[in-house]
């Protein structure tokens, strides 16, 4: 549970948490309306007007962006004549695409933001250099990491859970469309119920598809808490990063 204070030095009012830098996933399909395809003006403006308030609490914030709002590497290649690891690929310059949208419309919101991203795409954003992102969240920059790992045939998931790591992150939040982790599919069935706490060894052994298990074995290795919470609930990434009960909260021990 993280210590709290508050700051009201030079005029502010700053909330004080263990949760110093927190690492944000954020699907493709956060960037439109449910059932949508690419971005929208609503759900990206409502998504960068949250992550605008968190970092001016003074949380440094380092998101990774999904793609799946333009296509994902593996269905497509399924469906198509594309291999996977082109494919990929694809998926990859998908969230750059998303990554660029997410920082200009935070830089509209007063937001200084970086995207750094792990495939060269040197005209529109900085290439993934570990210091030099760690540099921008230090001085208050919010780092959108795009591209995901750099390589084929590991997901976005996956790729958060290894920036978290390389950046030293408090916490990961799994921002997503639903209130946490639930027993059964809430969509689908009205008497499941949310899943307040777990452990990585739970998620693994039940084999849930919360997210890959690479990506909840980096995070039990590197003991980097992960919290599963509905972004689109008002206060819902605040209330995680001061240590109120919000979310499926996943750690080594219950």
């Amino acid at each position: 549970m993280p210590f709290l204070l508050m700051d009201y030095s030079a005029g502010k009012v700053k909330t004080m948490s263990q949760y110093k830098r927190v690492l944000l996933k954020l699907s493709g399909e956060s960037f439109c309306e449910p059932g949508g395809f690419g971005i929208e003006a609503d759900p990206i403006e409502s998504i960068a007007e949250r992550i605008a308030k968190i970092s001016q609490l003074g949380f440094q914030v380092a998101i990774v962006v999904g793609g799946g709002n333009f296509l994902r590497g593996a269905t497509f290649s399924q469906k198509s004549h594309i291999p996977r690891t082109t494919a990929d690929y694809m998926g990859m310059l998908a969230t750059v695409i998303n990554a660029c949208a997410l920082q200009e419309t935070l830089e509209k919101n007063g937001q200084p933001t970086r995207v750094c991203s792990a495939i060269e795409v040197s005209a529109i954003c900085e290439p993934f250099i570990r210091r030099r992102a760690i540099r921008h969240l230090e001085v208050g920059r919010v780092v959108i990491l795009a591209g995901g790992t750099g390589n084929p045939f590991f997901s976005t998931d996956t790729c958060a859970a290894l920036r978290a790591s390389e950046l030293n992150a408090n916490l990961m939040i799994k921002a997503t469309k639903v209130d946490g982790v639930y027993t059964d599919d809430p969509m689908r069935n009205a008497d499941a119920k949310l899943i307040e706490t777990m452990t990585y060894q739970n998620v693994l052994e039940q084999n849930l598809k919360v997210m890959d298990p690479a990506a909840i074995s980096l995070c039990r290795e590197n003991r980097i808490p992960i919290i599963v919470l509905n972004i689109f609930d008002e206060g819902s990434i605040t209330k995680a990063l001061n240590g109120q009960k919000v979310g499926t909260l996943i750690t080594e021990s219950l």
